[in-house]
């Protein structure tokens, strides 16, 4: 008997069946547009950095040139370092409209010498509220850090620095929406959110400090590109047409299921499915899937 989940691939075997699959270095000047902060963002050293500033004024951000239905997407970034307190540095995926699909990775800022946090969520048709957050066991400000989000029709992956962090399944069968059918664009901004951002807004961004840098690089895009309604497979990550191929239908390994594991029980600071008091009438239903 055909699994569910090989049900669904094949369903959505047309979408990637014939794509072209093609490599190259990333390069910011042709893979994003620098979409707001009038001139505080940058694309330096022939498109291999990027940098966002924020100050009082304004904050920055840039967008992926192209759409994209599944794929695996990656970027170095290093955060805003000292006291960046009030700040939030995104990178994330999101569709159009009023019931869009999006998959966050936030970064919220600190005072010097208090860790970062790592606050991801998924929505699919308009639906979030699937945080989970986690401090990094490393200083994300001191060095770059690679930052991956992998969405194949049956998961979806946060891994950092190639370890898993949060998988994410498809679970329609149990009524669970799923983001399958909405291209995304890749976004990644950096901007000032003192109201809720650092101790639920107690702690304010001082401006004194600005202007804080966020910087970016070695941006790698593997997935089908979404043109005109046409979808076609196309890779950016320096890497064979095979290994461009597995993110479609990659999963976690036992070893890589463990990775996760340690994450979660030595990293993770909060869970939506343990919270129980924001839930009362139950959990949802995809907490109860083991």
């Amino acid at each position: 008997m055909m699994s569910s989940s090989s049900f669904r691939f094949k369903l959505l075997l047309p979408i990637v069946v014939g794509c072209l699959m093609t490599a190259s270095a990333g390069n910011f000047w042709n893979d994003v547009d620098i979409t707001w902060g009038d001139g505080r963002g940058k694309i330096l050293d022939n498109g291999q950095f990027l940098t966002l500033s924020l100050d009082e004024a304004s904050g920055s951000g840039f967008q992926s040139k192209n759409q994209y239905l599944f794929g695996k997407f990656d970027i170095q970034l290093k955060l805003v370092p000292g006291n960046s307190a009030g700040t939030v540095t995104t990178f994330y995926m999101k569709s159009p409209g009023s019931t869009w699909d999006e998959i966050d990775f936030e970064f919220l800022g600190n005072l010097s010498g208090d860790p970062y946090i790592l606050h991801t969520n998924v929505f699919s048709q308009g639906k979030g509220n699937r945080e989970q957050q986690f401090y990094l066991w490393f200083d994300p400000t001191a060095d770059f850090h690679t930052y991956s989000i992998l969405w194949n029709p049956e998961r979806i992956i946060f891994s950092v620095d190639d370890t898993p962090i949060r998988e994410f399944k498809n679970m329609e069968s149990k009524g669970v929406t799923y983001p399958k059918s909405q291209p995304m664009r890749i976004y990644s901004s950096l901007w000032n959110a003192d109201d809720w951002a650092t101790r639920g807004g107690l702690v304010k961004t001082d401006w004194s400090q600005a202007p804080f840098t966020a910087s970016y690089r070695n941006f790698n895009t593997n997935g089908c590109v979404w043109p005109n309604e046409a979808s076609s497979c196309t890779s950016t990550s320096p890497s064979s047409a095979s290994d461009n191929n597995s993110w479609l239908t990659q999963e976690l390994d036992s070893t890589s299921q463990q990775k996760m594991q340690w994450v979660q029980t030595n990293y993770m600071i909060y869970n939506y499915c343990a919270d129980i008091k924001r839930f009362p009438q139950g959990l949802p239903p995809e907490c109860n899937v083991s």
